[in-house]
């Protein structure tokens, strides 16, 4: 029994590494084919560090403004049965499978200065096409999946006896979301609010169609391997790979420390 567990575990180890040395190759041949020099003249770019930061910026915008619905909706969908609940489970989930080229031709079509909303918005001085608000409402449209089901999968492991308790004791349903659901529930809240910021800092397809300018790293990355080649490309390529990983990390780290604290 022993010799065929050993047996079945190293040809599990072995369909294991092949996939983790599918996903380090490319990371280990990038490190390797880019120069210390032109990591150090790119870091000199300003349009580059710019990029950056605006990428980091309108990742984290998208993430916070648009949790102020979606845990919402999410925590609905935990506590309530209804008709088209499906429905509405699908077209959450729905930016995650169709092609973000298309679902940036989707928010075009909505939110550019021709449409309805587009100019209305123009109305109050704000633009969609081409500006850091575009990017935003791409970015939160392809990563909004990855926080509400999170958020859901988390408020609906809470004990319901707990709020009902809290209910019986005199506390409103306000009260009982902000006091007891929410706060058994921010640790998978937080882990989706990091995937989402993640998934929205690496998004392409959507951005590049309703705002090419500003552009955001990933953008930069395509426009200089269109323009100049590999070489240009690559350096900018792994300095944000490095910065993302970083920014990551750091966030884990920090939310780690203060569920421990608590």
């Amino acid at each position: 029994m022993n010799h065929r567990l050993n047996r079945f575990s190293i040809l599990f180890m072995l369909a294991g590494g092949l996939v983790l040395l599918f996903v380090i190759a490319p990371l280990v041949g990038l490190f390797l084919q880019t120069s210390g020099v032109s990591i150090v003249k790119t870091l000199h770019d300003h349009e580059v560090t710019h990029s950056i930061l605006l990428t980091l910026t309108t990742a984290m915008g998208a993430t916070l403004i648009f949790s102020l619905g979606i845990i919402p909706l999410a925590w609905l969908m935990a506590h309530h049965q209804f008709r088209g609940k499906r429905i509405i489970h699908g077209l959450i989930d729905l930016p995650v499978v169709i092609p973000h080229t298309a679902a940036g031709i989707a928010l075009l079509s909505v939110f550019s200065d021709q449409s309805l909303l587009g100019s209305g918005a123009s109305f109050f001085g704000l633009s969609f096409v081409g500006t850091s608000a575009g990017i935003v409402i791409a970015m939160a449209f392809v990563s909004l999946p990855f926080l509400f089901n999170a958020a859901r999968d988390s408020f609906e492991s809470i004990d319901k006896r707990l709020e009902h308790a809290a209910m019986n004791l005199g506390a409103s349903q306000m009260q009982t979301f902000f006091r007891v659901s929410l706060p058994l529930a921010k640790n998978g809240i937080i882990s989706g609010m990091i995937m989402m910021f993640a998934r929205g800092m690496s998004e392409f397809g959507a951005v590049v169609i309703i705002a090419y300018y500003p552009m955001i790293t990933p953008v930069m990355i395509f426009d200089r391997f269109a323009s100049f080649g590999l070489e240009a490309s690559r350096p900018i390529a792994l300095i944000f790979i490095v910065i993302a990983l970083a920014v990551f990390v750091l966030i884990r780290l920090i939310t780690r420390k203060s569920f421990a604290v608590r």
